[in-house]
């Protein structure tokens, strides 16, 4: 499917989308809006994973490091929407608040600014992993299944990432992601601008706090859905249960043990 008959598509989901939401009250659209986000997000990872001789799911898979413009476009919108099922779920509670203090002040519609935004900032982190993504082909490194084929690199991946899991920018960035109340009463913005410069701003703090985990992905295998929901199911814990923190840090141990076994194992 050619790239002009794919923008009709969104353009026409798009439609359906803003019907749906125009049916429905201006408390429930935030809620609406992220069930729909949500629910299509996974929808295209699960089709995708089962079509893999469709022409999107190829054009996803580029076979050579010279891509074209339609296969570029691909891979972005591949990441794109991976990152908004991934990440979506653990940004629930602060959207949530969000929308509740919005509700408040009678201004509802701003929460939809807000998500916008933040799924915006992980959209433009997109164009950094496909740029990844083509790095790493270019170089060899990846398979067309798109999974590291150099143990060696895969144990480096797999120690700086757990590395990165004790730094002091991952506890602030996690600090920040736990309390959203904390945020939001420090970084509140009237209006829908506001909203968007407070989406943006929690997003960039997401990004801070999970961009490593994302590089995993290429160990587990870009499209892979097992390595995709455990990733999901990691950082929602990491950000939503009591014992976040311990566990981030527990995780970044078993990471760096993972590395040096794949290194032990190569002598």
């Amino acid at each position: 499917m050619g790239l002009s008959r794919t923008l009709w598509l969104f353009y026409r989901v798009r439609l359906l989308v803003l019907n749906i939401l125009s049916s429905v009250s201006l408390h429930q659209r935030s809620a609406v809006a992220l069930l729909l986000i949500l629910l299509a997000s996974w929808g295209f990872l699960l089709w995708s994973h089962a079509n893999m001789d469709q022409p999107w799911v190829r054009l996803m898979m580029p076979m050579q490091s010279v891509w074209t413009f339609e296969e570029a476009f691909f891979v972005w919108l591949m990441w794109a929407v991976m990152m908004g099922a991934m990440m979506l779920p653990s940004a629930i509670p602060m959207i949530l608040v969000h929308n509740k203090i919005s509700a408040r002040n009678g201004t509802e519609q701003d929460n939809l600014y807000f998500i916008a935004a933040y799924l915006l900032v992980w959209s433009l982190f997109s164009f950094a992993a496909a740029s990844l993504q083509w790095w790493l082909q270019w170089l060899g490194q990846i398979s067309h299944m798109l999974v590291m084929t150099n143990d060696s690199a895969i144990a480096i991946i797999l120690i700086l990432v757990g590395v990165t899991q004790w730094t002091s920018l991952k506890d602030r960035c996690l600090g920040r992601c736990r309390a959203p109340i904390g945020f939001l009463t420090t970084e509140w913005r009237s209006g829908s601008g506001g909203a968007f410069v407070m989406g943006m701003h929690h997003g960039v703090i997401c990004v801070g706090c999970c961009w490593a985990l994302m590089v995993l992905l290429f160990v587990f295998g870009v499209m892979n859905l097992v390595g995709i929901g455990l990733l999901t199911l990691f950082v929602a814990a990491e950000k939503l249960i009591p014992q976040g923190p311990v566990l981030a840090k527990l995780g970044g141990v078993g990471l760096i043990l993972w590395g040096l076994a794949f290194l032990v194992a190569q002598t």
